[in-house]
């Protein structure tokens, strides 16, 4: 059976990195990982100049109802068409990737906790966590470097979306996560040995066909507040 695992986090706490450190440890033909970032919403439509002023740190950038489908069709088994996107054009690419669903099917995003239907389906979610300076910085970098973006823009945004999304959506998608991580120091990360045991013991448990599900117990029963704010 496939079991599906979520990886969310702020823009560049490490996502990528931790997740494919992880992977490489317990080994890529037993993994499907895939990002949230391919289900941006199709803008074809749309002028570029248009584009560029989106908010892609909002839940509204995403196609939810695909992004739902195909990670349920890779739940059960099933191959994908996956959109891939382009942020040079700030839309999808013309071209989709064929995606096979493996022992474990991993979704990464800023958004991965963020969907209650799609958290339902999970049997295992992570938050990766970084600070404000850290994020940035790992932020500044990567668009200048890899994107071609200038210094004005990767403020900009950085200010008007980014930061305050963090705050208002991704952060608290924390509290769902049933693993929290910080990742801090990069490279000289010892909680990626950790996440390496659990995602293999999350191998074991998709190669034994076992379906289980960490849900928290509710600690705030009705019976047990009855007892405290009864009358005596």
């Amino acid at each position: 059976m496939t079991r599906l695992i979520l990886v969310g986090g702020g823009s560049s706490s490490g996502k990528s990195y931790v997740t494919d450190k992880v992977i490489n440890n317990i080994g890529i033909d037993k993994v499907t990982k895939i990002t949230i970032d391919d289900y941006y919403k199709d803008q074809t439509n749309m002028p570029m100049e248009e584009r560029i002023k989106e908010n892609y740190d909002h839940p509204k950038a995403f196609d939810w109802k695909l992004m739902r489908k195909q990670i349920d069709d890779l739940r059960h088994g099933k191959t994908i068409e996956k959109p891939v996107y382009d942020y040079k054009i700030h839309n999808r690419s013309s071209k989709v990737e064929i995606i096979q669903p493996k022992e474990l099917v991993i979704v990464e995003g800023i958004m991965a906790l963020v969907d209650k239907k799609l958290r339902d389906m999970a049997h295992l979610k992570v938050f990766i966590k970084a600070s404000p300076e850290v994020r940035f910085l790992r932020r500044f970098i990567r668009d200048h470097l890899e994107r071609k973006r200038s210094y004005e823009n990767i403020v900009s945004q950085y200010l008007k979306t980014v930061a305050p999304m963090y705050k208002e959506i991704v952060e608290p998608s924390s509290n769902y996560a049933d693993i929290i991580v910080n990742n801090d120091d990069g490279v000289a990360n010892a909680s990626i040995e950790v996440l390496t045991c659990v995602f293999k013991n999350e191998l074991i448990m998709a190669t034994d066909g076992i379906d289980h599900m960490y849900h928290a117990n509710n600690e705030f029963t009705e019976e047990l507040l009855s007892s405290v704010f009864s009358k005596e």
